[in-house]
């Protein structure tokens, strides 16, 4: 499989792994994608081997001797195997290369409704998904398309969380805040987020804020200062937020990545759009999850807390 980035694309992605194992139990699956992203689909049982790729390190320095070395190297290690089949689910030109670079009969989408309609040239078979269907169901109807298996099966996003503590998280209870996000148009007021964090402080539900960013982190802070007990978490790999995430009673995030990983674990989720169409991005999972807003429809808190009273009494 190759899903390179972003994190939301590759958490969209992780359901395709559990379709496969369900359908070809005997199947090895491996995975192409962006080395930030590794640890995600190295939750999922049913890869087999994680071959991380760096597209976008690499462009920063394309007259790199050493950019150059790497490139080899990541071709060599991919054209080792020779797979029975090489699953495209991004679309784009950057993820048509590798899967071309990939020893094996190449599936993707056809140029009509790829993301990149020049990704196309690359596969050997092409098919048309609907674009205006949820990014997760895309991905799973191409490939039960590719592989001649029926669509409809349950939604597994096959991932658990991993079993890991904390020092700085002594609460037993907790929620999680997620502020940041790559557009500042798909940003949440900090107002509203430090109503949102005073309200849970007063139910017995101290809210964890991760961030990332210089940036990001000051914002948590800025936020954290005006509702006292909130958690300002330290910088945490991937993993180690998919603790944080999975332990919580509740998830509450802006469009970033991170709100489709707490859907995927199994995290009552409450997603917060305000520039982008949830539609086709918002948060699809098993337990309970709520899209609310869109493009320019940012969510009153009156709102938000409405959703978050109806989660904890499920």
């Amino acid at each position: 499989m190759v899903k390179t980035s972003s994190l939301g694309d590759v958490i969209h992605n992780l359901p395709v792994a559990s379709d496969l194992r369900r359908q070809f139990p005997d199947a090895v699956i491996d995975w192409c994608v962006e080395e930030s992203f590794a640890e995600i689909p190295r939750l999922h049982p049913a890869v087999a081997e994680v071959i991380p790729v760096a597209i976008r390190r690499w462009r920063k320095s394309l007259v790199s001797r050493q950019t150059w070395r790497e490139i080899g190297a990541f071709r060599k290690r991919l054209g080792a195997a020779h797979y029975d089949a090489v699953l495209d689910t991004q679309g784009l030109i950057k993820s048509g290369l590798v899967t071309f670079c990939a020893h094996g009969r190449c599936y993707g989408y056809a140029a009509e409704v790829a993301r990149e309609p020049l990704a196309s040239w690359f596969y050997d078979k092409t098919f048309v998904i609907p674009p205006n269907a949820h990014a997760v169901e895309r991905n799973r109807w191409l490939s039960a398309a590719a592989f001649d298996y029926p669509v409809g099966l349950p939604l597994d996003y096959g991932i658990a969380t991993p079993d890991l503590s904390f020092p700085w998280l002594i609460a037993p209870r907790h929620a999680v805040l997620l502020t940041a996000t790559s557009r500042d148009d798909k940003l949440w007021e900090e107002d509203r987020w430090i109503a949102v964090a005073r309200q849970l402080i007063e139910r017995g539900l101290p809210p964890v804020l991760p961030s990332g960013s210089a940036v990001e982190r000051q914002r948590a802070e800025r936020i954290a200062a005006g509702a006292p007990g909130t958690i300002v978490a330290p910088p945490l790999r991937l993993r180690e937020l998919a603790a944080v995430l999975g332990h919580a009673e509740l998830a509450i995030g802006v469009d970033t990545g991170l709100v489709h990983f707490a859907t995927a674990l199994g995290v009552p989720t409450i997603a917060l759009y305000t520039a982008t169409d949830p539609a086709l991005t918002g948060v699809l999972g098993t337990r309970h999850f709520r899209n609310l807003g869109g493009p320019g429809q940012s969510p009153a808190v009156a709102d938000v807390m409405a959703a978050i009273t109806q989660e904890l009494q499920q």
